[in-house]
Parts: structure tokens; sequence; C-alpha cells
């Protein structure tokens, strides 16, 4: 896009991985062969059963089913259905006729959807020199193996690749077919599962594993075009609907083992520190108490179910080694507050035009935002069943990077990765609480004390809060001005503790590198401001942070969208038309119309109504939405909201408007009456009445519009959420005429 070519090249969002920038790979993922089977063996091989066969890492038949692999974890938003169903889509297969199997750890698994946020540009940037760095980050990952699920990347991911594997598989069973028969492949098709020989006859699939295994992997030039899919693209139900309405889903929480005794744990609610001493004099004499453990931070007890631990572990008096990090919440914010000097800066990101003259030229405004740590709070706790043999450890547990799994479980108790053998789980909700490993941790040390006995790990709901590791504080130092009703400049800081650094270093991975997350929502920005500069601090000394969904535009994009709304204010425009004139990017450009168009957006809505709009661009999809609100005299209350999102291609368009809707949910209920406080040292909200979302009564009504203009697949699980908060905020702001600055909103305005 000729647009882009202006615009400043940026350090590696995703993370601050080292790639080869300008060095030409050339096309990986070409037609010829699927890409991860270039990266590793097929890990499928190794355990096939008799006359079974594989063709890649995704596709394995025996003679009595057929397995589909889902390499990406499934945490409720619904990946564990579509990547299956893409796989079948091209090897004829109906929703019925194959299991599902989550994959294991293997480098053969890479994420190749990570390549757009590791090369340093812009994500609508076609540039050659974009695309080079596109490729060699491609290269990069495929060395790497980096088995990841997260940053909306499954599908980007996953979109190719799948849809390959399958037809490769469907061509090597029309060979084997065709072999056994003697009637050319060409005269062959497929249908539900079977080989269709020009009389009618069906061979089915499972009855060629055998004449398959035989036959090398038969290449595929081009994949089905869209026009002819039957599966995807089209409102579907996601494969696991009904066993979770019916409770036929198992979860990682509901695995049972013979012989299994339970756990529970209390751990040092001073993130990171460990335990000093403890009494468990009275918990021992509890019923059901089998033993009580000691652990690195804190004490384990076991039990004959989970209820007698999770009671016992409470009443054991622990004496615990005080927070690194400031006791009391006040004095995280004086240390934000103070991190905007040079000592702290990580990294300016944009320094465009002349920022000094354009303040000064005009009317200036300034503005300070604030985001609270906020937890990540899914429905099922954390939990995990693990047995220690002398040969090594076996884990089942619901996780997002499955060789993170086995290095910190080996790093817990003195063994190999490669002794430690994981099984993902379906799980009930992450939000970025399943990419750390206080559970995994624990349950190694726990499984390692009670050696041949399988050990079920659930933490209580209070110890799931008070463990887990929030969303990142941040806070917004905001200076623009105006001229002749025009944004003549703007200059963004902010200030927050690295999310995604912090993550990589418990990973086994540090860096010194800045955290590209910090960048996010300030860096990215697509309006057309002469003079414009990003700037971020990182927050040094306080509690560890972590990715919660949209990690760093769920704050950054709050701050930036706020700001760039009292800017449009200041120079008398309107909030949807001033965006629709300095977006200069034509497929954003037209997303914003479009969610004008949806709103009928008129202007000013008056009699305590108002609508605020906001439009933010996280992990490569963007992403505007209106919000409707009214100022009742019992307080706000939110009617309706109107959201545009440009995927490129949306294969599950029943699942798409589900998670967009799901996003703006989580968004706009965070933003309302959601924060992590703490006080000597512990979080204060250690259940959903102290970290309550929106309720149900509240939800308002949320129309949802997909674009497919992108020139490529993306994702949409996470970037829904950012534009929610400021939308709100900027509705508030018209429906009152009060700026609501920090979140939670409820420290400042009631809704109703």
């Amino acid at each position: 896009m000729g647009e882009m070519s202006n615009l400043s090249r940026r350090s590696f969002v995703f993370g601050s991985v080292a790639v080869a920038g300008g060095v030409a790979f050339g096309q990986y993922a070409g037609a010829q062969q699927v890409p991860a089977a270039a990266a590793a063996a097929n890990p499928l091989a190794a355990h096939l059963g008799p006359q079974s066969v594989t063709f890649n890492p995704w596709v394995e038949i025996s003679p009595d089913k057929i397995t589909l692999i889902a390499q990406h974890a499934d945490k409720g938003q619904g990946v564990g259905s579509i990547q299956p169903l893409m796989i079948a889509e091209e090897l004829d297969l109906e929703p019925h006729q194959f299991e599902i199997r989550f994959a294991g750890p293997s480098p053969a698994y890479f994420n190749t959807g990570f390549a757009h946020e590791l090369a340093p540009f812009m994500a609508p940037d076609q540039s050659p020199e974009a695309e080079k760095a596109r490729a060699a980050a491609l290269e990069w990952l495929r060395k790497a193996g980096l088995q990841m699920t997260g940053g909306s990347s499954t599908i980007p991911d996953t979109y190719d690749k799948l849809r390959m594997a399958g037809a490769i598989a469907r061509e090597t069973l029309k060979a084997a077919a065709a072999r056994r028969t003697g009637i050319p492949a060409a005269n062959l098709r497929t249908q539900s599962g079977s080989v269709i020989l020009p009389d009618g006859t069906k061979i089915p699939y499972v009855a060629l594993s055998a004449d398959a295994a035989k036959i090398t992997p038969v290449s595929v030039d081009k994949l089905r075009d869209p026009s002819q899919w039957r599966i995807l693209g089209k409102p579907m139900e996601r494969l696991d609907i009904r066993p979770k309405v019916t409770g036929e889903m198992k979860f990682g929480i509901d695995r049972a083992m013979d012989g299994m005794v339970f756990a529970a744990v209390k751990l040092n609610p001073n993130k990171g520190q460990p335990i000093k001493s403890y009494d468990a004099s009275k918990a021992r004499t509890m019923p059901g108490v089998k033993t009580i453990l000691r652990i690195s931070n804190g004490i384990a007890v076991i039990a004959t179910n989970s209820w007698y631990a999770m009671q016992a572990a409470e009443a054991v008096d622990c004496v615990w080694e005080p927070s690194k990090y400031p006791a009391e919440q006040a004095d995280h914010w004086k240390t934000a507050a103070a991190s905007f000097t040079p000592q702290f800066l990580a990294k300016q990101w944009r320094n465009d035009g002349n920022i000094d003259a354009g303040l000064k030229d005009g009317t200036l405004i300034e503005a300070e935002y604030r985001a609270p740590y906020v937890g990540h709070q899914p429905l099922e706790p954390l939990n995990g069943i693990g047995i220690v043999t002398d040969k090594g450890m076996e884990i089942w547990v619901g996780h997002q990077t499955p060789q993170s799994v086995q290095y910190i479980a080996a790093t817990a108790i003195g063994l190999k990765p490669e002794q430690v053998t994981f099984h993902n789980e379906w799980m009930g909700g992450s939000f970025g609480h399943r990419l750390e490993f206080e559970n995994i941790r624990v349950l190694a040390e726990i499984a390692n004390q009670m050696r041949g006995t399988p050990v079920k790990l659930i933490f209580s709901r209070e110890e799931d809060f008070r463990q887990d590791i929030p969303r990142q504080i941040a806070m917004g130092k905001y200076r623009g001005s105006v001229k002749d009703g025009k944004i003549v400049a703007a200059d963004l800081q902010v200030a927050a503790t690295a999310p995604f650094k912090e993550l990589q270093e418990r990973m086994g991975a540090p860096t010194k590198d800045p955290d590209g997350q910090l960048a996010v929502g300030i860096w990215n920005v697509y309006y057309d401001i002469p003079n414009y500069r990003a700037t971020s601090f990182e927050i040094q000394g306080l509690s560890p942070s972590t990715t919660w969904r949209s990690v760093g535009a769920s704050a950054n994009g709050f701050f930036t969208e706020s700001f760039i709304d009292e800017l449009i204010h200041a120079a008398g425009l309107d909030p949807l038309m001033a965006r629709i004139r300095m977006c200069k990017i034509p497929i954003y450009r037209k997303l914003l119309e479009t969610v004008g168009e949806m709103a009928d957006w008129k202007g000013p809505l008056g009699n305590g109504k108002g609508r605020g709009v906001a439009f933010v661009e996280s992990f490569g999809t963007a992403v505007a939405e209106i919000v409707e609100v009214t100022m009742t005299d019992a307080g706000i209350r939110i009617d309706k909201v109107w959201v545009a999102a440009d995927v490129g291609k949306i294969v599950d368009p029943v699942n798409f408007e589900n998670l967009v809707q799901g996003g703006v949910v989580w968004g706009l209920g965070h933003a309302m009456n959601c924060e992590l406080t703490y006080s000597k040292g512990a979080v204060q909200q250690t259940n959903y009445n102290h970290h309550e979302a929106m309720r149900m009564y509240q939800c308002p009504a949320i129309e949802v519009r997909g674009l497919e203009n992108d020139y490529t697949v993306r994702g949409i699980g996470e970037p829904p959420v950012p534009p929610a908060a400021p939308a709100l905020a900027n509705a508030i702001f018209a429906a009152t005429g009060k700026r609501i600055r920090e979140m939670p909103f409820n420290k400042f305005i009631d809704f109703v």
C-alpha cells in the first residue's frame, strides 16, 4: 500500500526476537508441502498402530477410526472445532466422522501465525521490505519450533496448512484406492469419508489405511476455492457446543484416574516469594487429610477429595517471606508515575514531524490516563494431574505452550524436558491465565513427593485469584495540540510493566530488549497527524504481570482512542467523521464508514444520550466500535454496541460473531468494574464478587459485521477488546460532558 510508505518501522511487537530483517527466505509456505512438515519429523509416526497411516502431523487413520489433530489449545474460543473442520473441508469428512486429539509438544506444530507480529512493519504494509521481513520471521519460527496458542494467531497459522493437510490425505487415499482397484485416481472422487469408484462403490477411508501407509503422501498443487466449500464460511455448529451443553465435555478439571489423590495448595500471596514456616497441627486432624507437604512457595494438602484438601489448606497457619514489590497499591501508582524518565525508557517507537514545534502550534491539550492490574478469572480454576516415576513425569493439564510445560515441570524437579510427557486438555477459559505456570511447577513438586501416585491438583477460587499474574499496570501521559479544526500534534507517553517480556523470562527465554507489547496502541495508530511521537517506559519493581486478552492494546487502546477523542472535541469536529478523514488506510477507513452506517451515525443525540466511537488495530486485526449510552437517574445504561471487524476471510461466521460479542462484553465489563489492588503484598480481590464483570441485565445488544477486505487472513479472539473501553468512555462524555480517564469507570460513575 502506497499510504504506508511514510510510516516508520516498528520493533517486534510480539516479543523481542532477533529476526534477520531484510533477508529473503522465499515463500516458505509453498503449495507443494505442508509448512510444518519441514520443521520436524511427523510426531504421529512414532506411535502408529498396526495398519494405520499418518500423512502429516494432523491426520491419522487406523482401521477403526479417523483422528484429526488440533495443534492449538482450546480455551473456549472454538479452535478445537474449527481446526479439524478445516482439515475435514478438504478431506471430505462429515463432522461426526472423526475424533479430535490435541497435539503433544513438537516443533512440527510451530506457529507460523506469529510471523506478522515478529516482522517490524505495520499490519497493512505489503511492501517488498515488509514481506521479506515476514519471510525471515517465518524461517526463524520454523527453526525455533515455537508451539504456542495466543495472539489471535490460530486461524492465520492454520488456514492454509490444515486445509493442505486434508488435501494431501485425500489425494493419498485416492492413490491407495487406485492401486487397489486399478482405476486411475483421476477417475475417483471422495465424499463423506469414502473414496467413490465410478460405479458408485464406496471404500471407506478406514479400510484404506493399510494401503495408504505404503504410499508416499501425494503432493497437492492447490486448495479448493472458497466457492466450493461445504463447511467453511457457512453458519455451523461448533463441535464442542453439544457436549458442553449436555455436560459430556470433559475439561481438565473433570479428569480422573484410578488411585489418584487430591491436592490443594496455600501459596505465598506475595508473588514470587517462598514460605518461611508453617503450622499444620489443626489441618492434620481435619476430615480426609492424608498428608501435608512443604513446597517451595507454600504448602500442599493431600486428601481424599478436593474439598477436604482446600478446607485443610486454608487452616494451615503460614509465615511468608515479604514481597519484593511495594506492599500497598498507592505505592504501585507512585512507582508508575515516577517511571517517565530516561532511566526507564523502553523505546521511542515513532517520531514523525517536529513534535516540539507542533505542540506549540495551536491549543495545547493534556491528559493523564490509568489502567489498573486486572485478573484473568476463567471459570475453570487452575488444575492438573501429574504422576512422577523414576522414568520421568506425565502431566495432564490445559495449557497454551506445551513445550514450556515440559520445561517448567522438568526444571522444578530436576528432570530433562524430554522426560515430561504432556497431554493437553479442554480448558474452561484462559484469557492469558493458561500461558502462565502457577499450577505447573507446584504440581510437579507435589507429584515428585508422591512418586508413583497420580496427584490431582485444583486451586481454590481464592487461591486462583491470589496467585493470578495480572494484566500490566499502565499510565499514560498524553499531550496534543489542535489548530484551525485540525489535530496538529500528538505526543503519547506510556509507562507500564512489561507483560510479554516478563512471561518470556518465566518461560526460560529472558531478553533485555524492549517489550513490543508496550508499543501496541501507541505505535500502530493510523491517523494522519503531522507531528506524532510514541514513547514507552518500562515500570520496574512492581507485581509480576503477564499477557491478558489483547495484552498491551487493552490499556494503550483506551488511552489513545480516548485522547484522540479529546483532541477531536477540542478541534470542534465530529468524532466519527474526523476519524474517517484522518485514516489513510483504505480498508481501515472502510471499517469506520461501515460501523457508522450500521449505527446510522448522524452526530450528537441529545436528551441524555451519547455515542462514542473507537478504532484500534491489534494482532493485525482492525476493529471499529460505536457504543450508545443513556444517562438515567440511577446511572449510565449501555443501550447498544455496533462492531465492524476485518479479518480477511471469515471461516466460521457464527463463531466469529460470538467471539466479537464476547470480546466486547469482556472489554466493557472490565472497564466498568474490575481492578486488582494490593495490600500487605497480597491481592485483595479473591473472588468474583470483588472483581465483577458485566452483569447479564447490563449487557447491550451487540450488532456485528465482518469484512473481508484485508489482504491476508487475521484472527479475532482478542482484537474486539481494546476499542470497547474508549468507545464507552467517549459515549459517556457525549452523554454527560464528563471525561473518564481511569479504569474502572465505576470509581467515577454508576452503571445500571
